[in-house]
């Protein structure tokens, strides 16, 4: 017979957060290094075009092309780089984008013409591609479910870092006699990456790669050091065992290395038919999604301000370029010291929330700039001054807010929401999409604030931003929480790698890896 004292819940204490694991940190710390270069590849050049501009006698619409293009170019980098992580495997695929950062900064540093430098940043642009691409995906596969939001927002954070280090770099050489100004800036940022390319090597390959070329005691060792238990690693191997199609009790021997070889050969034909051509729901989902959320993030215009904060501090009220050099540095520092808010709150309070705030902010604040930009062309010259400072600081907020949502957890999000047998294409697809927007913001910035002001522009990307809070409300689920493997299962209830449309190749997959493994 019952009483009332059963009918009493007892209290349970929440579940102790397992300390961040140090193995997972350094290796998502050094993955993320690539973007370091990254983001200093793009800052750099929004004062060294003012120098390249008059040593080398170009128009603004060659410098509009010149500073948006590596975006474009960015696009064949991650394409490219989803098919090289999949061959050569994560860890090298990173030691291939510091080459070729190296080779790109080393071009344009040297460059005696704008043919030259054109040249030079195609180079870099397939290095951006690379970095964008790959340090989210390695990131994610490495890092434990309680820190993965954490860890994998990392490449963001140094990409900020990167920026700042471009407005330093423009800072420092800009006293320079004009033919040597801006090449010093470009040449500074090729010797990172011949110790970034010796450092990876040191870092262990994707647990996931390993397994997909069933390596499974490497993929077992990987797992065991950057999980939060054995238990956890164990339950991690299993789940990437299942999305293969390797079964549960397969071996690191012969018989596994045929069953990845069939698989891929049954797979390697389908991936993209089965991404663009014939995708299930739950795949239409996850692209609508990702593909958004990319494509939100820098049609916002975000990479403008970066690109061409000195021409807005100038509108602003800063005449002098040394001045508006010097403001741009605290663009980086926004950008760099307000990401910790998403990195800090990832893994707390969710994807959603930080995105939700972060567009609503990104919005408003895009409104303030335009409007304030607006009134100082209407405005005696007595409220220039006040006016000026409201443009600088909706300038300065509008980047905060970017930096502290939408800027890291976009490519955190994306990098979780796909099946693994899809991750690497649909990421470097998602990647492309991103840069392509990138590349047309920046290239048309110039062009269109001449044609309907600059004011009208951020008017512009305002209305972009809050189109895209609307979105973010209605096409995002949460993902905090859940493990890479059961991610793609909030897209869908039929989403299961092993019973459903699009998870039938898996499953014909793992029925033939028994049939192997039986006759062998």
């Amino acid at each position: 017979m019952s009483t009332d004292a059963d009918a009493v819940p007892v209290a349970v204490a929440p579940a102790k957060r397992p300390p961040i694991n140090k193995y997972a940190f350094a290796c998502a710390l050094l993955a993320s290094m690539n973007s370091v270069l990254l983001g200093y590849d793009i800052s750099v050049m929004s004062g060294a075009q003012l120098f390249m501009k008059e040593d080398l006698k170009i128009t603004d619409t060659q410098i509009e092309i010149l500073a948006g293009i590596i975006s474009i170019y960015s696009l064949l980098g991650s394409l490219m780089a989803g098919l090289t992580s999949d061959w050569l495997g994560r860890r090298y695929t990173m030691v291939l984008a510091a080459a070729i950062f190296f080779t790109g900064a080393l071009l344009m540093g040297l460059a005696p013409n704008y043919a030259f430098l054109m040249a030079g940043r195609f180079v870099a642009g397939i290095g951006v591609g690379y970095a964008l691409m790959i340090a989210p995906v390695y990131t994610a596969e490495v890092a434990p479910t309680s820190s993965r939001g954490f860890l994998t927002t990392f490449p963001e954070v140094f990409n900020n870092f990167g920026i700042l280090l471009g407005y330093v770099s423009n800072f420092a050489f800009a006293r320079l006699p004009v033919h040597l100004s801006w090449r010093a800036m470009f040449l500074v940022g090729a010797v990172p990456p011949v110790f970034l390319g010796f450092a990876v090597l040191a870092m262990p390959e994707s647990p996931r790669w390993l397994v997909m070329r069933g390596r499974i005691e490497d993929a077992r060792r990987v797992l065991l050091r950057t999980s939060d238990s054995p238990e956890e690693a164990e339950e991690r191997l299993l789940d990437i065992k299942k999305v293969v199609g390797i079964p549960a009790d397969a071996t690191d021997a012969d018989d596994v290395v045929a069953i990845v070889r069939a698989n891929e050969a049954a797979r390697g034909q389908g991936v993209w038919k089965e991404l663009l051509i014939n995708p299930s729901r739950p795949v239409r989902r996850m692209l609508v999604a990702g593909l958004g959320l990319m494509f939100i993030q820098q049609a916002t215009g975000v990479d403008c301000v970066v690109m061409y904060s000195p021409r807005v501090f100038e509108k602003a009220g800063m005449k002098n370029r040394t001045n508006s050099l010097g403001a741009s540095m605290a663009v980086g520092a926004c950008k760099t010291f307000f990401i910790p808010i998403a990195t800090l709150l990832l893994d707390r309070v969710g994807r959603r929330p930080l995105l939700l705030a972060s567009g609503g902010g990104m919005a408003i604040f895009l409104f303030t700039l335009a409007t304030s930009l607006l009134m100082l062309d209407r405005r005696p010259e007595s409220e220039a001054k006040a006016l000026g400072a409201v443009s600088i600081v909706a300038m300065l907020s509008f980047v905060a807010s970017f930096a502290s949502g939408l800027g890291p957890v976009a490519w955190v999000y994306c990098s979780e929401i796909y099946p693994l047998r899809l991750r690497a294409q649909a990421a470097a697809i998602g990647t492309g999409l991103n840069r392509l927007m990138g590349g047309a913001t920046t290239m048309s910035f110039l062009s269109l604030s001449e044609a309907i002001t600059i004011a009208g522009s951020f008017y512009l990307y305002a209305c972009v931003a809050a189109a895209g809070w609307v979105f973010m409300y209605f096409f995002l689920p949460e993902t905090m929480g859940q493990s890479l493997e059961d991610t793609g299962k909030l897209f869908g209830k039929d989403m299961d790698d092993g019973d459903t449309d699009d998870g039938g190749v898996v499953h014909h997959e793992r029925k033939r890896s028994t049939e192997l493994i039986t006759q062998q």
